[in-house]
């Protein structure tokens, strides 16, 4: 069974959380619709191996009513027809970001400027952010070994 490293990583860092809590707040109150969000969270996460998050955000997707099939299908999205044009674009961006490291010039232009026509600044801006904090998240819950369901 895996165990924790360090399973009140956020209680010892609560400065630190807040912080990060502080760019959820804010990506709650944005136009970014949280179904979205969520799925952007979710591939991430996949990518990252945080199975902490991919649990917790699965959850929270389905609660906000998303399709079982699309959950499925999220980390294979270029090969179904489940996504929109624009979550095309999200996903796309996500995984740029998240692996920015595999193109010596970061997030391609193609990429951004896909995502750019579908969402307007302010959206963008803060789809950038969501792709950022999850990628925090995910590098503290990987690093402490947090559990899957442990925050559910």
């Amino acid at each position: 069974m895996m165990q924790a490293r360090m399973p009140n990583v956020y209680k010892f860092a609560q400065g630190g959380y807040r912080g990060l809590q502080a760019v959820e707040d804010y990506l709650d109150g944005s136009r970014i619709p949280r179904k979205l969000l969520e799925l952007v969270r979710i591939r991430a996460s996949q990518i990252n191996g945080c199975s902490v998050c991919v649990d917790l955000h699965s959850h929270r997707a389905h609660k906000a009513g998303e399709r079982d099939e699309r959950l499925w299908s999220v980390g294979a999205w270029r090969d179904t027809p489940f996504f929109t044009d624009a979550e095309r674009a999200a996903l796309a961006l996500t995984e740029a970001i998240t692996r920015i490291t595999d193109n010596p010039g970061g997030v391609p232009d193609e990429v951004w400027n896909q995502a750019a026509s579908h969402f307007a600044d302010e959206d963008l801006a803060a789809l950038v952010m969501a792709i950022a904090s999850i990628n925090a998240w995910n590098r503290i819950n990987v690093t402490a070994r947090l559990v899957a369901g442990t925050f559910r």
